[in-house]
């Protein structure tokens, strides 16, 4: 009986390749598994995909629930932004991407799991951490690290040498990861830090800028304990609450962030991050909390916020210092309840007003006019 070999199958070119590198390399069987986080995806495609190129099972879990409510919310609740910019959107889904693939690669009886990261960038190390985290006994196995492919040129064509069909067209290979909280997009033109983006072939869930509507849109979110729950009054559950603002605040071009960033691996690397629904909800959650918390908790929340940022960048999400981390912003939050008002127009998001039943804000001491309460 030959071995098994879990795949984090994702379609896209470089898993596509993987399946049978692994086959004519390893001689097992592989079990392809697709973690549903959000992606815009055709899962019975890809599923076919997996098993035509030469995988013995593909299964795909939805835990797009569990990814907002134990991911999301968490990041979002800490205020955790990495490098002033980037919302964390793939490191934030690369701890449970791991933590399924453990799932399926113990009912399986799997001796080795594989990914697809590549030997630069981060989510190797968010992958590695995340399996040893539940898994040290599993071998890890990421083919860029050991492969002799260079480049997705080569990867495309080990793929036409084999008589497989090109995931993608060559014109618009960026190296994207999608879910229901952003798409990152890296490659072609984004690789010359002087270069402008080509947003109108890039982006998927926002407008350019210049293309939004010339009227602006107000919206509401109204959140509870630091938990977004409404938008414009209407109860939501958090997937449909994170697609709701991504299809509002991506028709008016917000979110769309150009970053040069700090890999774990040391080198700088340039990618434009799409976080429409994101960016709205780390706006109104900073509003709120400056109207609920107090000075002395609140600057050094900020400094926290950082530190919980860096741990989930570098992978570090299933440790006791995150985990402790998360208990103290929870602590912190449980007066972080009301609605923020924002203004979309053109790319911006501007406060139009916020509000809370556990305001710290009183007008009678802030006024400028006439007052009885304070004696200067």
């Amino acid at each position: 009986m030959k071995k098994k070999i879990v795949l984090a199958y994702s379609g896209g070119l470089d898993t596509t390749v993987i399946i049978p590198w692994l086959k004519e390399n390893y001689d097992c069987d592989i079990i392809a598994v697709c973690v549903d986080v959000g992606q815009e995806a055709d899962w019975e495609s890809i599923r076919q995909r997996a098993l035509t190129t030469g995988a013995s099972a593909c299964y795909v879990a939805d835990v797009k629930k569990e990814y907002v409510e134990d991911y999301v919310w968490p990041a979002l609740k800490a205020g955790a932004v990495y490098e002033d910019k980037y919302l964390l959107g793939t490191s934030t889904a690369r701890p449970l991407i791991a933590k399924v693939l453990v799932d399926y690669a113990r009912k399986e009886g799997a001796v080795a799991i594989a990914h697809g990261a590549t030997g630069k960038g981060n989510d190797q190390v968010r992958f590695d951490l995340g399996i040893m985290a539940f898994a040290p006994d599993l071998e890890i196995i990421a083919p860029w690290r050991t492969w002799d492919i260079k480049s997705r040129e080569e990867e495309i064509e080990y793929l036409e040498k084999r008589g497989i069909p090109v995931p993608m067209k060559k014109s618009d290979s960026y190296s994207r990861d999608d879910n229901l909280w952003h798409i990152s997009h890296e490659g072609l033109e984004l690789e010359d830090p002087a270069n402008e983006p080509n947003l109108e072939r890039m982006l998927k869930m926002t407008v350019p800028p210049e293309k939004a509507p010339d009227k602006a849109e107000y919206v509401e979110v109204e959140f509870e304990k630091g938990i977004p729950v409404a938008v414009n009054g209407k109860g939501m559950d958090g997937v449909t609450l994170i697609k709701t603002l991504n299809k509002i605040g991506g028709a008016h071009g917000v979110g769309i962030v150009d970053l040069v960033e700090n890999r774990v691996v040391g080198m700088k690397s340039r990618g434009v991050y799409e976080t429409p629904g994101g960016t709205l909800l780390i706006e109104a959650h900073r509003e709120l909390l400056s109207l609920t918390c107090d000075r002395d908790t609140l600057h050094y929340r900020f400094l926290l916020a950082e530190r919980y940022a860096e741990l989930v960048y570098y992978g570090q999400w299933f440790t006791s210092l995150r985990r402790s981390l998360d208990a103290f912003f929870q602590e912190t939050e449980k007066f972080v309840t009301g609605t923020v008002r924002l203004k979309l127009y053109k790319g911006g998001c501007a406060v139009a007003g916020r509000k809370s039943p556990n305001s710290l804000y009183a007008e009678a001491y802030a006024t400028f006019g006439r007052d009885e309460v304070y004696n200067q």
